[in-house]
């Protein structure tokens, strides 16, 4: 890959237009220290140190996007509550456009709540709303989506698929239509779920887990042959252009038409494994866009994967190191 110049290939990005649609979220952390169990249960009592508010979900996607420099905006439903004006402005503070992010009195804003200690979670409290989004609710956000497209004329769109009901079928075949018939990439994280709703997609890049279930497959062994033969499975189903499977420690697979292959993950000293596939996603997306290079998408977002995984909790990719990692490991 010595012929990639990577400082150009990163100042392209900051030219791409993306839109990502999806469940986002409101992730609360709270970092403290136990000293002593509770004498009213057996549990331990945390002395609150701090507390912060970041972003997460499909919204931790668009926050890497811009972290790399790309102009995203942010479609989706948010509940009409303080958290969801919480999240709209940490969004903007971060250059993400919430001109076509939606609130809705029948949803809350989903906000997940960690409790940390010594940099181990020890609790996780969630508050939300997973019931699809009610007929009303989805129409606004297609309309929202074809004003989009129709003004700021996005490379991609990422569908970003919590379950947490703002991708309902309905809103993922008829944004699928509109990209495809603007020749718009579309690149999907999916859930169960909806998991074979995404059809003529671009890029389909689920976890290796998430392909097992969705296809109810029981291999063990997992090699460029097995993956190859589920992508096929896959292709049969979806009709898409390229499977991206993560693979967890063992790295990524990619799949299209002309090429495929297993790219190993690079050693790293992980600390949390949250928010790594935003990351993946992400990346893969705008590399692709630019490029049209399956396997340098491949390749550069599997090092970011690993590079976010040092942090604790959801984190936004460093371009910089980015950069530097890619220059080192892709010679």
């Amino acid at each position: 890959m010595s012929e990639v110049n990577f400082d150009e290939l990163f100042n392209q990005l900051s030219h791409v237009r993306v839109g990502v649609i999806g469940d986002v979220m409101l992730d609360t952390y709270m970092w403290g220290h136990v000293e002593r169990i509770s004498p009213e249960a057996p549990v331990p009592i945390v002395s609150l140190d701090k507390k912060e508010y970041r972003i997460g979900g499909a919204a931790n996607v668009a926050l890497n996007l811009a972290s790399l420099g790309a102009s995203v905006s942010m479609l989706s439903v948010l509940g009409d509550d303080e958290e969801g004006k919480l999240l709209t402005k940490l969004l903007q503070e971060k250059n993400i456009k919430t001109d076509f992010l939606l609130s809705s009195t029948k949803r809350i804003t989903t906000n997940k709540t960690r409790i940390i200690s010594r940099n181990q979670q020890m609790m996780r409290l969630d508050n939300e709303i997973t019931h699809d989004l009610w007929y009303e609710d989805e129409n606004r956000l297609i309309l929202a989506l074809q004003t989009f497209i129709a003004t700021e004329k996005p490379s991609v769109i990422i569908f970003e698929d919590y379950n947490k009901g703002v991708l309902t079928e309905l809103i993922i075949q008829k944004a699928i239509d509109l990209c495809n018939h603007h020749g718009i990439i579309t690149a999907v994280d999916p859930k169960r779920k909806n998991f074979f709703n995404y059809k003529t997609v671009t890029i389909f890049k689920p976890n290796l887990k998430e392909v097992k279930d969705g296809l109810n497959l029981l291999i063990e062994e997992i090699n460029a042959e097995s993956l190859q033969a589920i992508h096929s499975k896959l292709n049969e189903k979806l009709q898409h252009d390229i499977s991206f499977i993560t693979l967890s420690e063992k790295g990524v697979f990619y799949n299209s038409e002309k090429e495929a292959g297993i790219i190993a993950s690079h050693f790293r000293n992980i600390a949390d494994v949250s928010g790594a596939g935003d990351t993946v996603i992400a990346v893969a997306s705008l590399v692709y866009a630019v490029t049209n290079n399956v396997k340098l998408m491949a390749e550069v977002a599997n090092i970011a994967g690993g590079l976010v995984c040092e942090e604790v909790g959801t984190a936004a990719i460093n371009k910089e190191r980015l950069i530097a990692e890619c220059k080192l490991l892709l010679k």
